[in-house]
């Protein structure tokens, strides 16, 4: 039985080594920021173009058009030209536009090529066959990296409103213009969210210490945090996959948390204190995993998720609070089995 189970957590340990390279990577949604404090929506396209989205993703930084009708929707560049068409022959980028090198990087670094002249004849490149794109577009954020709007800088205590933007477009060679906004929401005190993250941590780790029916209920915890930071997976960008895709991929770690955690909440209701323990740092390392990449969560504003803000925070302050807690609680669970016949779940006197 003790090659069996200590065969079991090799293989377990094996997957977690797995995921602890692949996860970070993999687990963002498009390998963006999880939580900023700057926030940007759309708020009309005048006139309305039936079948026409436009969307803005990453907190404001990047702006999405999918035009699945027949007819071409056309974006300017910054000078007024040809930039992209979107449309029924996919998506059409001038090449010798400046917006095509400059909208290359967030804060517009790229240097420009020597033939780039936005007086030029167009040079169309086809980006796409699909009838979808999504850039940078610099009208939309916030420009200045590491410096805050001079409004949230005099006053970072109440919401503001940054940028009030405009990006025109033509749809079948009629205008359409598109308005939106940039808004700056100041973070969670953190006189108040870091010791709420500390006393999580430390009631997970006490959990390990008192015995193997208090660590049950913190795995039982951490595997609810990990299914709903799973489902709570933003819809990506379309160029990026379907959000069914995004959520059925944080899933499956999700998943491999929640098996760990119920054989988990077993050994434990079979007061065998030394397996939950084990299970206990196998199931906190996933969680870390899983949440490490959300990180900044913890510290803004907003929360790229779907669902409320609050619960997506509180899923991530689980998964990096309470997954250490695991490890912590769980190696203390562990190590006290060893000198406890009972929780170990080895019958007093039996032969070790």
């Amino acid at each position: 039985m003790r090659v069996l189970r200590a065969r079991f957590v090799v293989v377990l340990l094996g997957v977690v080594a797995v995921l602890a390279l692949a996860g970070p990577a993999a687990a963002h949604v498009g390998d963006g920021r999880a939580g900023s404090d700057f926030d940007g929506r759309v708020l009309s396209v005048t006139p309305a173009v039936p079948g026409v989205t436009v969307r803005v993703l990453q907190f404001g930084d990047e702006l999405e058009v999918v035009n699945p009708t027949g007819t071409e929707l056309a974006v300017p560049g910054y000078s007024g030209e040809p930039y992209l068409r979107i449309g029924p022959d996919g998506v059409w980028r001038n090449r010798l536009s400046p917006a095509t090198t400059i909208n290359l990087d967030r804060f517009g670094r790229t240097p420009l090529p020597a033939d780039a002249d936005p007086l030029a004849a167009p040079d169309w490149v086809q980006v796409s066959t699909q009838p979808e794109y999504t850039w940078h577009d610099h009208r939309t954020h916030w420009m200045s990296e590491g410096q805050l709007p001079p409004a949230v800088a005099a006053d970072p205590t109440t919401d503001h409103v940054v940028l009030e933007w405009t990006v025109p477009m033509a749809y079948g060679g009629q205008d359409v213009v598109v308005d939106g906004e940039l808004t700056w929401s100041p973070p969670p005190p953190g006189w108040l969210v870091w010791p709420l993250y500390a006393v999580l941590l430390l009631a997970v780790v006490a959990a390990g210490w008192s015995g193997p029916g208090p660590l049950a209920g913190a795995l039982a915890l951490g595997a609810a945090a990990s299914l709903w930071h799973a489902l709570a997976t933003p819809v990506p960008s379309v160029t990026q996959g379907s959000h069914a895709g995004a959520v059925v991929s944080a899933l499956l770690p999700a998943l491999l948390v929640a098996g760990v955690s119920v054989l988990g909440i077993r050994a434990a209701r079979r007061v065998r204190g030394g397996l939950t323990g084990v299970l206990a740092v196998v199931a906190g390392w996933l969680l870390l995993v899983q949440g490490l990449p959300d990180v900044d969560v913890l510290w803004t504003a907003n929360v790229l998720a779907t669902g409320p803000g609050v619960l997506g925070r509180a899923a991530v302050a689980v998964l990096l609070a309470g997954g250490a807690g695991l490890v912590a609680g769980g190696a203390l669970a562990a190590r006290r089995s060893r000198r406890d016949p009972v929780t170990a779940g080895v019958p007093a006197g039996a032969p070790g």
